[in-house]
C-alpha cells in the first residue's frame, strides 16, 4: 500500500520500508511518529479513502542537509557577498502504511468508564 503525504511544505509518495528526507520535525532518534496530512492512499492501480489511513514513520537521525552557497554580486560596484547554508532535516524510515486501527480510542474509552463506575460501587458498598 502507498500513500502521498504533505510534510514541510511538500509531499512524498511513501510505502512500507521507505526511506524519506523531510523537513526538521520534533523528536530523536529512534522515536516513532505518524504523520498526519493524508491526501491520498491507495494500493496498485485502485485509491482507497485517505481519511481511513495511518502512516507511522520512525526517525532515524536528525540532521543537515547540503550546503548551499549564496553569493551576491554587484557589478562595477566592489560589493561582493558569500554566504553558505544548511538546511536542518530528519530522516525518516516508513514502519506501516495502512487503514487506521479504532482499537487505542476503545481502550481510553473503557477505562473512562471503569474510573467513573469505580467511585460508584465504592459509595455503594459503604451504605
Amino acid at each position: 500500500m502507498f500513500a502521498i503525504v504533505r510534510t514541510g511544505g511538500k509531499q512524498y509518495r511513501v510505502a512500507a520500508g521507505d526511506k524519506i528526507a523531510v523537513e526538521k520535525l520534533a523528536g530523536e532518534a529512534g522515536d516513532t511518529i505518524t504523520l498526519g496530512d493524508i491526501l491520498l492512499a491507495g494500493e496498485g492501480e485502485e485509491l482507497a479513502d485517505a481519511a481511513n489511513v495511518t502512516v507511522s514513520a520512525e526517525i532515524i537521525a536528525q540532521a543537515k542537509s547540503e550546503k548551499v552557497i549564496v553569493f551576491k554580486k554587484r557589478r562595477r560596484h566592489n560589493y561582493r557577498r558569500k554566504n553558505g547554508h544548511r538546511q536542518q532535516m530528519t530522516l525518516l524510515r516508513i514502519t506501516a502504511v495502512g487503514a487506521a486501527e479504532a482499537k487505542a480510542p476503545a481502550k481510553k474509552a473503557a477505562a473512562k468508564k471503569t474510573k467513573s463506575e469505580a467511585p460508584a460501587e465504592a459509595a455503594a458498598s459503604s451504605e
